[in-house]
């Protein structure tokens, strides 16, 4: 990895590197090998450490040094721990901010209902993280929950962490709705995708958008109901639909909407590579309502399991509140 670094800053000796696109992408990718280097040294030393302050315990038959020691060892392991999954975050947009697109399924309330749980999951969990979220696009259920959203998380390695939630989440439970007190099973659909940045160029004819606008639903006060503000943009070859409706100004929902379509339409470059790579990857599929990644079991028991990875948890309450570390670092194992 020295090595690595060593390529990299002999690239900004260049006098005009300022003239390059990808300058500001240099210099985040030295700061980040740099910080792996010393991420391993200084676990290294530690664990060195540990080793030597243990057997001198051990000759003094320190229990108290030893107990301490125990301590220091299980955060060293927990810290080991996050430096291995970071590491493990080597793609092209890994570091990168990361859109997450919420749809809910079939199924009318219950489903919308399901969509705005994972909402509040992954907001509680971007809020954990003290990462930034904003609210792009919602639209709000006629009863409870919501239709659709977007939400961007801004902070490190946030496309990394998140991407393999992509997919369909399928949640079991007694149904709130029903009088009856039935149970009922809902689905949304997931998409991860990442902000994309001046490393990565993509380039959209004019000629292939439309663009609508519209009047802002949900929350906002007057305003929405007053201007056009909010913009949808079709990318017409790819059908791909992006919307945007957080900001007073069109242009900037215009600006924003444009930004995502890039982001969108990198993601789906990426998938298109692994498919050329990998003749049968289940998971860059085109999201299906078949395609199931995770169950939320609320009765007659209580159980999410990873139906990827196997892993599960019964801390139900726990999870749906933000609580999806285990999840997501299971994920990063899969290839």
């Amino acid at each position: 990895m020295e090595k690595d670094l060593l390529e990299l800053k002999q690239k900004t000796n260049d006098p005009n590197i300022w003239e390059n696109l990808e300058a500001k992408t240099l210099f985040q990718n030295i700061k980040i090998v740099e910080k792996k280097i010393a991420d391993f040294h200084r676990i290294k030393q530690s664990l060195s450490d540990l080793k030597e302050f243990y057997a001198f315990a051990v000759d003094e038959n320190d229990q108290q040094t030893i107990i301490q020691l125990v301590e220091d060892s299980n955060q060293l392991l927990k810290d080991s721990t996050e430096v291995r999954y970071l590491n493990l975050m080597n793609g092209e947009a890994d570091q990168n901010n990361a859109f997450v697109e919420i749809h809910a399924g079939a199924g009318g309330t219950e489903s919308q209902d399901w969509a705005e749980m994972l909402q509040r999951m992954y907001v509680r969990w971007a809020e954990s993280k003290t990462y930034r979220v904003s609210l792009l696009q919602e639209s709000r259920g006629e009863e409870a929950g919501i239709k659709s959203s977007t939400i961007k998380i801004s902070g490190d390695f946030t496309y990394g962490w998140l991407k393999r939630e992509s997919g369909i989440h399928r949640l079991v439970r007694i149904s709130p709705f029903d009088s009856n007190k039935r149970r009922h099973t809902s689905f949304a659909s997931i998409w991860v995708y990442p902000e994309i940045d001046e490393k990565i160029e993509i380039d959209i004819n004019e000629t292939d958008l439309r663009i609508d606008t519209y009047r802002a639903s949900g929350a906002g006060g007057q305003h929405v109901n007053k201007t056009d503000s909010a913009v949808r943009i079709t990318h017409i070859p790819t059908k791909v639909v992006v919307q945007c409706q957080n900001d007073r100004s069109q242009h900037k929902n215009k600006s924003n909407a444009m930004a995502m379509l890039k982001s969108r339409l990198y993601e789906l470059e990426l998938q298109k590579r692994k498919e050329e790579e990998n003749k049968i990857h289940s998971e860059k599929k085109d999201i299906g309502w078949g395609h199931q990644i995770r169950s939320y079991v609320l009765h007659p028991y209580k159980l999410i399991k990873d139906l990827r990875t196997n892993h599960e948890s019964s801390n139900v309450n726990d999870i749906l509140n933000g609580d999806i570390d285990k999840f997501l670092e299971k994920s990063l194992t899969l290839k």
